[in-house]
């Protein structure tokens, strides 16, 4: 289970950002995982509910945008929504050649007091 440790290098990173500008307090938390970035968001939400107590995340408002998988296919050039990196194209049935989007998994923004 690896949304875990995903879950507790956040909460490093928040600490990080915080302690660099002072801040005391997240009110909000925003966070992108991609389709194809191998974390599963909703564990990884269940993850950081259980290892926020006791820091700055405790009582912040957590937000997880999901990012859906996009390809592009090498035979055809046809662009198309993925749900698993070995989708193949809609359109001709190859196999998609490029991943242009969905692998992203970070800290978008910090709504801080």
């Amino acid at each position: 289970m690896h949304e875990l440790s995903m879950a507790m290098e956040v909460i490093e990173l928040v600490q990080h950002e915080a302690d660099k500008n002072g801040v005391s307090d997240i009110e909000e938390i925003l966070i992108e995982v991609g389709d194809l970035c191998g974390v599963e968001a909703d564990i990884f939400q269940s993850a950081l509910e259980m290892v926020v107590k006791d820091t700055l995340l405790e009582n912040a408002s957590v937000r997880i945008i999901r990012t859906p998988g996009k390809g592009k296919c090498s035979a055809c050039n046809v662009e198309f929504e993925m749900k698993n990196r070995l989708d193949f194209c809609p359109d001709c049935g190859c196999f998609a050649s490029e991943v242009s989007g969905g692998q992203e998994f970070r800290v978008v923004s910090l709504v801080a007091e």
